[in-house]
């Protein structure tokens, strides 16, 4: 047994290099700081580039120009870092570059509290590119979770040539806690697949029934070309409607039509549940404590936590919200993913509670919203 105290985000550092990450590039930011100061330490002795841009929007311009170079890159940063890359992520999605992005989220709006956490950033995270174009975003629970989710993130970045996004916060990402590194199996590693010399080298030609083009790298033996602007397979601008009409609906559909294969969820029910209370993130851990409360005290209810949110896995939401009289949805915000359950719910009441202020929703709370 490797018994180890990590942080998350260690864990996530850790599993960014199991995943083949090469190239780090961020900007000092609580309460992310120490996922580059990890991959300080981390990245040169595997041969791998660790650079701190002047400020974040160069950071992660750094990791797209290693991507598109064909190293596995990862920045992070925290809502305000995160506000700036809104330019580059939309970049990474239109030119399909593989990057992995790690907002530690804290508290909001602006530069909010450095030292207290929440959820706020779960809708700019979905929304906060130009076009409005689908993303990956996975939310760990623990320790475990930032390490295995982050390699799963960048098995997704190469599959699907896209940013993908792991929303922690600052409780996730700064809370130590004892783990077996022998006892964290990844996943088998992904890359994204290369053009054969055969191929006529097309940047943003996929292969026949498949909606993820080949990749070549920039800097390489063969002519390839990359732009921000709309664009044909050829990856010359156009303004052909046609053209950019079947880009834009490939682009959609390479991550809609394939979110079954990346829902990641746990679930604890039995088949008399009657009430479901669904949940993400840290307070995932209090929703644990709160049901095994309920339990004991007569409450048929069912717990169902959330670690895919976007694209939405509505398969999943929908199967379990089967049978349920009630739903309820806690969240560190105002309301952000309860949107997305009372779309899916139709005629089952939807309960919410959220608040916003730096501390976490304790077991006891969710217990009396659930009552109530």
């Amino acid at each position: 047994m490797t018994q180890c105290f990590l942080e998350g985000n260690e864990a996530i550092a850790r599993g960014a290099v199991a995943a083949g990450c090469r190239f780090f590039a961020g900007y000092p930011i609580t309460p992310a700081t120490s996922i580059y100061q990890q991959m300080l330490q981390l990245l040169p002795p595997s041969g791998g580039v660790c650079m701190q841009g002047e400020d974040e929007i160069a950071s992660i311009g750094f990791c797209l120009g290693a991507s598109m170079a064909g190293l596995k890159a990862m920045t992070a940063t925290s809502g305000p870092g995160i506000s700036l890359y809104s330019e580059q992520i939309s970049f990474a999605i239109g030119g399909e570059i593989p990057l992995v992005v790690v907002d530690v989220q804290r508290l909001g709006p602006s530069t909010g509290s450095a030292t207290k956490g929440a959820d706020g950033d779960i809708q700019f995270l979905r929304w906060g590119n130009s076009g409005g174009m689908p993303v990956i975003v996975l939310a760990p629970v623990d320790v475990r979770d930032c390490y295995l989710l982050t390699m799963q993130a960048f098995n997704l970045a190469e599959r699907y040539r896209c940013p993908v996004f792991i929303a922690s916060n600052k409780e996730i990402g700064m809370i130590r806690e004892n783990i077996d590194l022998d006892d964290l199996i990844g996943p088998a590693l992904e890359d994204r697949k290369l053009c054969p010399a055969d191929h006529p080298g097309s940047p943003f030609t996929p292969l026949p029934g498949e909606n993820v083009p080949l990749f070549l790298p920039l800097g390489g033996e063969r002519l390839s070309r990359q732009t921000s602007s709309t664009h044909g397979e050829d990856g010359y601008i156009t303004t052909d409607p046609a053209v950019i009409e079947a880009g834009i609906l490939r682009m959609q559909e390479k991550l809609l039509s394939a979110v079954g294969d990346f829902t990641f969820y746990e679930y604890d029910g039995a088949a008399n549940d009657s009430i479901l209370l669904l949940v993400y993130g840290v307070t995932s851990r209090a929703a644990k404590t709160a049901v095994r409360e309920l339990r004991q005290s007569g409450s048929k209810v069912a717990l169902l936590i959330l670690k895919t949110l976007y694209p939405v896995p509505e398969e999943c939401i929908r199967r379990h919200l089967q049978g349920k009289t009630k739903v309820v949805v806690i969240e560190m915000n105002l309301g952000q993913y309860v949107r997305e359950i009372e779309r899916l719910a139709g005629d089952t009441p939807v309960s919410f509670y959220g608040r916003m202020n730096g501390e976490l929703i304790n077991p006891k709370i969710i217990v009396e919203k659930v009552r109530s």
